[in-house]
């Protein structure tokens, strides 16, 4: 772990993202010493710390370190977090130094190999999102939704959870987005209120655009889902996944895991 350039393994008690969860973070694939879609986990976190009036950041020397801690992983997965820093009394930020920059790298998530061969098995969860448009889409560290979502998918036997927001529109997976197609129409939960903007969905949405295929972003509900004659889930790190069974539903139908599938290798390349 490197923590402002520095490898080591502490972090003040007084930084804001022990005190308060105050700040954000991005979750990359390493392939060969290279990060995929770099620029766009970089332009990610930007967006992420405009929307929290985070400032300060040295967005070259942050880049730099990025690659500095990539560069000798041939299969990795490098977690970037960005926080606002020690100081400040209370809520307030007055005070503060300079935003912390943690960079870390962890094995590659073997199990999604497998996931890619066998299918999904989502559960509906019961934790709903609450609906918070000045924070919807971004990764902030304020993560106790999804935390209780994992709680609560680790007593069942699915690999990953279905979630809803408080209106019991679907808006996605506990670590992952969420497409499903009827037909040849392509859907995806809109995340304007709720719910994580992720890297590999904005990728599949622009392929899918290039391609001249429409990709509807919506609001709908469980049983929308359930009616599809198939459903998809991707983050960065899988990067696609077919679902082949939500509850007791099934899924077999794999034509646009495979599309999506040839774009993602197109993104590795």
């Amino acid at each position: 772990m490197w923590i402002n350039g520095i490898e080591q393994n502490q972090l003040p008690a007084s930084d804001r993202a022990v005190q308060f969860g105050d700040g954000c973070f991005t979750t990359a694939a390493v392939r060969q010493g290279k990060i995929v879609l770099l620029e766009q986990h970089i332009q990610r976190l930007q967006e992420s710390c405009k929307r929290l009036w985070l400032a300060g950041v040295d967005w070259t020397l942050l880049k730099n370190e990025m690659r500095h801690v990539a560069r000798h992983e041939q299969l990795a997965v490098l977690k970037v977090i960005i926080t606002a820093g020690v100081g400040g009394r209370g809520y307030s930020r007055k005070g503060c130094g300079l935003p912390t920059r943690i960079l870390s790298t962890s094995p590659w998530p073997q199990h999604y190999l497998t996931l890619q061969q066998q299918g999904v098995k989502l559960a509906l969860s019961p934790v709903r999102l609450a609906s918070n448009a000045q924070f919807a889409g971004i990764k902030h560290l304020n993560r106790l939704e999804q935390v209780m979502i994992r709680a609560h998918l680790d007593q069942t036997d699915a690999d990953e959870a279905l979630v809803l927001d408080t209106q019991g529109y679907v808006v996605e997976c506990c670590a992952a987005n969420l497409f499903w197609r009827k037909g040849d129409t392509v859907f995806t939960p809109e995340v304007e209120r709720s719910g994580v903007d992720g890297i590999m969905r904005r990728y599949l949405i622009k392929e899918m655009q290039a391609s001249g295929q429409h990709c509807q972003v919506v609001q709908r509900e469980f049983a929308d889902v359930l009616a599809a004659d198939e459903v998809i889930i991707c983050n960065a790190l899988m990067p696609v996944l077919p679902v082949r069974q939500i509850d007791s539903v099934n899924f077999t139908e794999r034509s646009l895991f495979n599309q999506l599938q040839i774009s993602c290798k197109k993104m590795e390349a």
